[in-house]
C-alpha cells in the first residue's frame, strides 16, 4: 500500500486477551436495570462462531502494521439513505484482512460527515441527536454494520442486534414479544431501529438517554444475548479485523464497551426511511396549488421554470402508489376529527413522547412502561409513540405486540382505547365508518411506505 507522507500513527500490533466471565447473568460497565431490557430480542440469528471461552486466552494472529493519515479532512455533507454508506465494505464472499486494510487506507473513509436527511425527513434535520459527542464517517458506520449482525457479541453466538431488528422484518421482528438465548421471551414486541437520528430516549419505556445507552443493553441482558460487557470486549479483541478498526476508528482509545456501543449506534443512524409517496404527494400539492394542474397551467409551467416542471414530474411519479383511498385517509389522519397527529406528528410521524393508550391495562399486572422510569404516578401503562413511516413493514404492533394488523390498530383508537386511571386524555371515541377506517389504513400502507437503503447483512471479520 502507498504510503503518503502524512502517514505517521502505527494502530495495529499483536493482542493478547484474556476473555470475560462465562456467566450468563449481566457483567460489568453499565448497571443492567432492576427490569431486564426484553423489548430488544427476537428470534435467534443463525448460528455463528462461538465467543471466546471463559477459561482460556485468546491471541490474535499478528497484524502487519498499519498507519494512517494525520491531518484531518474537513467534514463533507452528506445525505443519509444512500447505499454507500450501508452497503459494507466493498467486496464479495468473507470480509478479508485485507480488504479491510484497503478500506481503512482510504482517508476519505474518515472523513467526518455532516448528516442531512432525505425528503419527508428532512423537516426534522434540527432534530438530530448526540452527532456532537460522536461524529459519523464512513468507516465508524461500516464497523457498527459489522457489529450489529455480529452474533458472536451474544453468550452463545446465535442472537445479535440484527436478530431483534432485522432488514428483512422492517427492522423489528415478526414475533409478539422479543426472542433471545436459549429461545427466552420477553414481555415486549421488538422496537423498530430506524429513523433514530432523530430519536431522544430509546425503547418503549425511554429508560435510556441515547443510542449509545441503547446499544449497551441487550448485550448484558440475561433473556437478550446473554452475555457480560466484559466477555464482549474480549471476543472483539480476539478478532484481528476487529483490532485494525477500532485502532483507526477510536484512536488512543480502542476495543471499550464504550467505543463498541459507539459504533453500533453510529450504524443505527445511518438508518433511514426513504422519501415515501406521501412525501412527494406534499410536493406534489405545493406544486400545483401554486401554479394550478390543467393542462395550459402546466404548459405554462414548463415553459416559464423548466426546473420546477421537472420536480412536478418526478413528484407525481412519486405519489402514483397513493389510490383516491389513501388520499382521503390522509385528510382524515390529519383532521381534528380522527385526532391521529395528536401523538403521530412530525416528519417521522412520532412525537417522542409517551402515551397511555390502555393496551395491556386490563392485565392482573400490567405493564407499567415509563412509570418504571420516571416514578411519575401519570406515567403508569405510558409507552413511546412509534414512528409510522414503514409501519406496514413491522407487525404486529404496540408495545405488548398484541395487535396483529394495522386494522386492529386503527379500531382500538376507535374504540378509545381500554378505560383506565392514566389513560391519555388524546385517546377518544371515533365516530368512523368502516370505509374510513379502511382509508386511514390505505394511507398508512400505500402513503408512509418506503423502503430503505441497501444494507449488507453479512461479510463480518473473520
Amino acid at each position: 500500500m502507498k504510503k503518503s507522507p502524512l502517514w505517521s500513527v502505527l494502530i495495529a500490533s499483536t493482542l493478547t486477551v484474556g476473555c470475560g466471565s462465562g456467566s450468563s447473568q449481566p457483567g460489568g460497565g453499565t448497571a443492567a436495570p432492576a427490569t431486564p431490557p426484553t423489548e430488544n430480542a427476537a428470534p435467534a440469528a443463525p448460528a455463528q462462531p462461538a465467543a471466546p471461552d471463559a477459561n482460556s486466552t485468546t491471541v490474535a494472529p499478528a497484524a502487519e502494521a498499519l498507519t494512517l493519515p494525520v491531518a484531518k479532512l474537513d467534514p463533507a455533507t452528506v445525505e443519509l439513505g444512500g447505499d454507500d454508506l450501508t452497503a459494507g465494505i466493498p467486496g464479495s464472499g468473507p470480509l478479508t484482512t485485507e480488504q479491510i486494510r484497503q478500506w481503512l487506507g482510504d482517508p476519505e473513509n474518515h472523513r467526518t460527515l455532516v448528516p442531512t436527511l432525505p425528503l419527508g425527513l428532512s423537516a426534522a434535520q434540527a432534530n438530530i441527536q448526540h452527532i456532537d459527542k460522536n461524529p459519523l464517517t464512513r468507516a465508524k458506520i461500516e464497523l457498527g454494520r459489522q457489529l450489529y449482525f455480529d452474533g458472536r457479541l451474544s453468550s452463545d453466538g446465535t442472537v445479535s442486534c440484527a436478530s431483534c431488528h432485522h432488514p428483512d422484518s422492517g427492522f423489528s421482528a415478526h414475533t409478539q414479544f422479543g426472542v433471545g438465548v436459549k429461545g427466552q421471551t420477553g414481555n415486549r414486541n421488538s422496537p423498530v431501529s430506524y429513523n433514530r437520528i432523530i430519536s431522544g430516549p430509546q425503547f418503549w419505556d425511554g429508560r435510556a438517554d441515547s443510542l449509545e445507552a441503547q446499544a449497551a443493553g441487550p448485550i448484558q441482558n440475561p433473556i437478550e444475548m446473554g452475555s457480560s460487557h466484559e466477555k464482549a470486549v474480549a471476543t472483539v479483541k480476539s478478532l484481528e479485523g476487529y483490532q485494525l478498526q477500532f485502532d483507526a476508528v477510536f484512536p488512543g482509545e480502542g476495543i471499550t464497551i464504550d467505543t463498541i456501543t459507539q459504533a453500533i449506534a453510529s450504524f443505527e443512524r445511518a438508518l433511514v426511511s426513504l422519501p415515501a409517496p406521501y412525501d412527494h404527494y406534499e410536493k406534489l400539492r405545493t406544486i400545483v396549488s401554486t401554479y394550478g394542474e390543467t393542462e395550459e397551467d402546466l404548459k405554462a409551467l414548463q415553459e416559464d421554470d423548466p426546473d420546477l416542471f421537472a420536480e412536478y414530474e418526478k413528484a407525481k411519479a412519486g405519489a402514483a402508489p397513493m389510490s383516491e383511498s389513501a388520499r382521503r385517509g390522509r385528510e382524515l389522519f390529519f383532521s381534528e376529527r380522527s385526532n391521529c397527529t395528536a401523538c403521530h406528528a412530525g416528519a417521522n410521524f412520532a412525537d417522542e413522547k409517551f402515551h397511555n393508550l390502555g393496551v395491556g391495562m386490563a392485565a392482573e399486572k400490567p405493564d407499567l412502561g415509563r412509570f418504571v422510569v420516571s416514578k411519575q404516578e401519570a406515567d403508569k401503562g405510558s409507552f413511546k409513540t412509534p414512528t409510522l413511516r414503514n409501519v406496514t413493514l413491522s407487525a404486529p404492533y404496540m408495545h405488548d405486540g398484541s395487535q396483529a394488523t394495522l386494522e386492529e390498530v386503527v379500531d382500538w383508537y376507535a374504540k378509545g382505547g381500554h378505560p383506565n386511571e392514566h389513560l391519555s386524555d388524546k385517546m377518544k371515541k371515533l365516530d368512523l365508518t368502516d370505509q374510513e377506517k379502511k382509508d386511514i389504513v390505505a394511507f398508512m400502507v400505500e402513503g408512509l411506505t418506503s423502503g430503505f437503503p441497501k444494507i449488507e447483512k453479512g461479510r463480518l471479520p473473520e
